[in-house]
């Protein structure tokens, strides 16, 4: 499989950049951590009946920024979790909110870590679950790397479970999500300088420049195989989370095509067990 080129900055202008972003984020109406603490469950219905009970199980959420879904699973009974972000503040944000909900570390812990070197930097060597939430895949350049590593930590009878925007998403036009604009199979990183976030995009902010890259569902689905998963399913949602295109329309919480448009896949998910 090939492997894209990446600048050289790239993790640190990409950790500049999320790092910067915390603090925002964390005051921000987008994360509503107020409403979060009074009830903690942002994770998203696929995601819960997908990955079924957890009660009883060990997590390891990789790239988990300030943790809300990582503590979402404590809260729905996982014996203990385990957060790795490569931001400092966003390690520091999840461990200040996991103490607001009286979740101590024998619960849940946040290391700060980057995600390629996961399996030296977190507590345990093998997890029942090896969780990863949307939008993290992106900003890795070597989706053979992230699969060996995540692979390698998933314990004998457990699964690893992702959810991500669909990368056929990243081929459409902007506007309308109804026509290829863009080249699927790009290997090249996308460097970005647009001020603001997705939680604000009004916010002041210095540290713009990041860098991402493209996977296709090919490579996400092969390297995971190649590293000795099994995949139980793919599943494919004409649903996403955000305003991704300006046709979508928000209906049942989700953002969704017009009903009188055909539908594209916005979203996947897939589990991958460890006979």
């Amino acid at each position: 499989m090939h492997r894209p080129m990446a600048p050289d900055d790239w993790r640190e202008a990409n950790r500049a950049m999320w790092d910067e972003r915390v603090p925002i984020h964390v005051g921000s109406d987008y994360y509503d951590l107020d409403a979060f603490r009074r009830d903690p469950d942002s994770l998203r219905g696929f995601e819960v009946e997908e990955v079924g009970d957890v009660t009883g199980r060990t997590l390891l959420h990789l790239q988990c920024h300030i943790g809300l879904d990582t503590l979402s699973w404590a809260g729905r009974g996982a014996r203990q979790v385990v957060g790795l972000d490569f931001s400092e503040p966003a390690v520091e944000a999840a461990r200040d909110i996991a103490e607001s909900l009286g979740l101590g570390p024998d619960r849940a812990s946040f290391v700060a870590a980057d995600v390629y070197d996961a399996a030296e930097a977190v507590p345990d060597s093998a997890y029942d679950i090896v969780y990863t939430g949307v939008g993290a895949l992106c900003w890795l350049p070597d989706i053979v790397r992230w699969a060996e590593t995540a692979a390698s930590l998933v314990a004998p009878g457990g699964f690893l479970y992702l959810a991500e925007f669909h990368p056929m998403t990243d081929a459409l036009d902007d506007e309308t999500g109804g026509r290829v604009a863009y080249d699927y199979f790009s290997r090249q990183p996308w460097v970005d300088e647009s001020p603001g976030t997705y939680a604000n995009l009004d916010a002041i902010t210095v540290s713009n420049r990041s860098v991402e890259w493209q996977h296709t569902l090919g490579d996400v689905v092969s390297a995971l195989a190649a590293a000795g998963l099994r995949i139980d399913f793919l599943h494919e949602h004409d649903i996403t989370l955000f305003q991704r295109f300006g046709s979508l329309e928000r209906r049942d919480g989700y953002y969704r095509q017009p009903t009188d448009r055909p539908r594209v896949p916005l979203m996947y998910s897939l589990r991958a067990s460890r006979p």
